[in-house]
């Protein structure tokens, strides 16, 4: 069984500096590259780093700003640095050394909203593989330092690279399921017979703008929110248009869980209808949907709540809420 996980990753190293200026400890490695790998705590990328691939609990990230890459482990330790082979290749070390446990064949992909870290949805990681049979892949993008374009290029490079995965799977959180729906659609020309991934079976979205925001809409010249919301949040407020043209209807199937009061007036008086403080519940919906359910939950922690772990990991298994 061994040896068909370092065939996957070989494989993954036939189709593919400087130091990240975080302080180093003492733990000294030189790969077969002859890079100087300092063993380090990091914090996992937060919006500086773009996971492009994952393997389990190893993530190999790429650096928004310099473009070089570093092998992070499951306790977000920087193991080899460099260029994305190079990590691909001291990655490959480690699983003949036995450090790289193998994954299932069902996976599911979670993506974090805009601002937000992996670390947000942890909780809803930590229920869909204590509860259900899945690898969950817990993606790091920096949300607020690229388009959503760029965040779909980089989970397309994630999914390729998925050999072992027999089922894909999908669960977003807010921008998350933009990021999900543009690679969709990335990925469809019928004209050169181009579809997604044929192993992509169901996606839950979690609080999805599907149809832009009022809130960002009426916020985007305010100068902290162009800040702290960056290239994608814009995109919301100031060129919804364009980007709903470049997101696609899922053709598998998906499911919305939208936060609420189910009843008008919503958590914020300031928006029309019944919302989750930030989005409308109108909003989330997308056409299509297989399932469509309202929780007594705010945007910002839908995530986080047990309810709503339930019914993500029931509609993974039954395709119903």
């Amino acid at each position: 069984m061994k040896r068909v996980v370092l065939t996957a990753i070989s494989f993954a190293l036939l189709l593919t500096s400087t130091s990240e200026g975080e302080a180093p400890d003492a733990n000294v490695a030189s790969d077969s590259t002859g890079n100087v790998n300092l063993e380090q705590a990091t914090l996992g990328g937060k919006q500086f780093w773009s996971d492009e691939f994952c393997y389990g609990g190893w993530r190999i990230q790429r650096n928004t700003f310099t473009g070089h890459c570093r092998l992070l482990d499951g306790e977000n330790v920087r193991r080899a640095w460099g260029k994305f082979a190079e990590c691909l290749n001291r990655l490959s070390e480690l699983e003949r050394q036995g450090e790289v446990e193998r994954m299932k064949s069902r996976v599911v992909l979670v993506l974090h909203g805009l601002g937000r870290t992996r670390s947000s949805m942890d909780k809803l990681c930590r229920h869909l593989e204590e509860h259900g049979d899945y690898t969950t892949i817990n993606i790091s993008y920096a949300s607020t330092r690229h388009s959503v374009a760029h965040h779909a290029a980089a989970l397309g490079r994630i999914i390729n690279h998925l050999d072992q995965a027999e089922e894909i799977n999908f669960v977003g959180h807010s921008l998350g399921n933009l990021v999900v729906r543009h690679y969709l659609a990335d990925q469809t020309d019928p004209a050169k017979e181009l579809r997604p991934d044929r192993r992509i079976l169901r996606i839950v979205m979690l609080a999805p703008p599907n149809n832009g925001s009022v809130l960002a809409v009426r916020l985007k010249k305010n100068p902290l929110f162009r800040t702290f919301w960056g290239e994608s949040g814009i995109e919301i407020a100031e060129q919804w248009g364009q980007l709903e043209k470049n997101l696609a209807v899922p053709q598998c199937e998906f499911g919305i869980i939208a936060g609420g009061r189910g009843s008008e007036p919503g958590l914020n008086p300031l928006l029309p209808g019944d919302n989750d403080l930030v989005l409308t519940v109108e909003e989330t919906r997308l056409p299509g949907a297989n399932d469509f359910i309202v929780l007594p939950v705010s945007h910002s922690f839908i995530m986080t709540n047990q309810l709503v772990h339930q019914h993500t990991l029931r509609f993974l298994e039954g395709g119903r809420f």
